[in-house]
């Protein structure tokens, strides 16, 4: 095994810890909430086989395929993901305890409309969807980049419209977002 392919594996495994260790403080952040986290019968499951396919595909195309390793596209690639890291962790910080990997109903006095929340409605799925498309790439695993963006894209355009229907019920949150892109100021 090369040196790249087992930094590579390293950055994967170290991506799939964080990603279990956010399940991991929802479920503590969702212990007395039962009754207001959203059903998602098939949406849920999804969000976990595309972040367990995330973790795993694009080592197994770099490994099964031979992907050379470039310096200028993983050097590209790891520069998108820094700034989706900082993107994550503002988000993050500005979201505090209100944060979960399930859509939880919340109070009427939690919307949030600080940090990133003052330009867009999703930044965290604007983080999920930059990860996607350039962590494969840091070595080449251009198949699994291209493949999980388009199940990330099935995943999240479900997963928005769940969010934003529960969110709606609010009408600090519609008065405050209604205005504000989902994931791109001013485009999208």
């Amino acid at each position: 095994m090369s040196g790249s392919l087992f930094l590579f594996g390293l950055l994967l495994a170290g991506t799939g810890l964080m990603r279990l260790g956010e399940v991991v403080v929802s479920a503590r952040r969702m212990r007395g909430k039962r009754d207001d986290v959203v059903a998602e019968p098939w949406l849920f499951p999804a969000m976990v086989v595309l972040h367990l396919a995330f973790v795993v595909a694009p080592w197994m195309e770099v490994w099964l395929l031979q992907r050379p390793f470039s310096g200028w596209v993983g050097g590209a690639a790891l520069a998108v993901l820094f700034g989706a890291t900082v993107l994550r962790i503002w988000t993050l910080r500005t979201l505090g305890r209100a944060w979960n990997v399930r859509v939880v109903r919340p109070g009427a006095d939690a919307v949030v409309t600080t940090g990133p929340y003052a330009w867009i409605r999703h930044p965290n799925y604007l983080v999920v969807i930059l990860e996607i498309g350039a962590l494969p790439m840091v070595h080449g695993a251009w198949i699994s980049a291209l493949g999980l963006s388009v199940f990330n894209a099935v995943v999240l355009s479900a997963r928005i419209r769940t969010e934003e229907a529960t969110l709606e019920q609010l009408p600090a949150w519609r008065s405050a977002m209604s205005k504000r892109a989902r994931l791109v100021p001013g485009v999208f």
